[in-house]
């Protein structure tokens, strides 16, 4: 397992960010960016974004959050990278450079409930179960030999009401599992609860 060549305060080797809609998961992400950037000048930061723009609110949704983070953290690099975060995460990682994963939640989607395939194609896009299961191993694999910290966010979405339908159901189903597992392989968890991180496991 690597370890990180410069310990930074407040910065673990590997965290989970997680929370409801608007907790605060990401300023925090952001926040431990920033401070892993001042650390040093030859510190690196790198967020990599799993969000896709399928209509126009979410276009415009994704713009706003990018004006937003590039004021608030400046050095902070986005990478767009919605489905092989395994791959993206082995690319960028170096001993001098902050991960960014915002988020897991988004991630997911884009495998179990991808977007409606193009009017002209008669068949719609279906989960990709087989591919979906060998990426998040290797995910799993890619945390734990990231050569510098890793930050990733995801949402805790199952303490309300059941969801109707049967693949909202296994959608939540997954995403429990795929926290359970992150959880287990990461140095620190954290809880966002209305802006405030409350540390579940690790030291804080």
């Amino acid at each position: 397992m690597s370890a990180i060549p410069l310990r930074v305060p407040g910065i673990a080797r590997s965290e989970l960010l997680l929370g409801g809609q608007k907790s605060g998961k990401s300023r925090h992400a952001e926040a431990l960016a920033q401070r892993w950037l001042a650390a040093g000048p030859q510190h690196r930061a790198v967020l990599l974004a799993t969000a896709q723009a399928w209509d126009a609110e979410m276009r415009e949704r994704i713009a706003r959050h990018q004006a937003d983070r590039a004021a608030r953290v400046p050095g902070l690099q986005t990478l767009e990278e919605p489905r092989d975060l395994a791959g993206a995460l082995a690319r960028v990682s170096a001993p001098d450079t902050l991960v960014v994963v915002d988020c897991l939640t988004l991630w997911l989607t884009q495998w179990l409930m991808p977007p409606e395939a193009p009017a002209s194609n008669l068949e719609p896009n279906r989960p990709d179960i087989e591919h979906w299961q060998a990426q998040a191993a290797q995910f799993l694999i890619a945390i734990e030999h990231s050569p510098g910290p890793v930050v990733l966010v995801g949402n805790e979405i199952g303490l309300g009401v059941i969801p109707l339908g049967r693949e909202v159901r296994a959608f939540v189903d997954a995403l429990g599992q795929l926290n359970q597992r992150v959880a287990a392989a990461v140095d620190r968890v954290t809880l966002m609860v209305a802006g405030c991180p409350l540390v579940v496991k690790g030291a804080a």
